[in-house]
């Protein structure tokens, strides 16, 4: 998989993130195991634990459409470089992914930042 392609993608949709109290844009995207790619934004709510995350949202999308194991993630924010998944989001991540992690794809002012992610997200819980 081009990993520049789910960047694309994941800035793309952060244009439509609802943020109206944090002003924070975020979109994801994520593909998987059957190769389809899904997005999502993040949207806000004044009862701010109602609150999606962007990457919980692209995982939900897919989880919608059939898949239960996601091969990569690409997060991206206009507000932020290298902008890494929240503790809530890693943990949602790792429920949709087998035991090697997957590839968490950020954004930096050199290029894209692949992390597994094993390495963000140490001694993860699983069943």
């Amino acid at each position: 998989m081009d990993y520049q392609v789910l960047m694309d993608k994941a800035k793309e949709v952060s244009k439509f993130a609802y943020a109206p109290y944090s002003h924070f844009a975020v979109g994801a995207c994520v593909v998987g195991e059957s190769g389809n790619i899904y997005t999502g934004c993040n949207f806000e709510n004044s009862s701010f634990g109602l609150t999606i995350c962007a990457e919980r949202n692209a995982i939900g999308t897919a989880i919608a459409n059939g898949e239960k194991n996601i091969q990569a993630i690409a997060i991206y924010s206009p507000n932020s470089q290298d902008c890494s998944p929240c503790g809530a989001c890693r943990q949602v991540i790792s429920e949709f992914c087998g035991p090697e992690g997957i590839d968490v794809i950020t954004l930096t002012s050199e290029g894209l930042k692949i992390r597994n992610l094993n390495e963000i997200l140490p001694e993860r819980f699983r069943l």
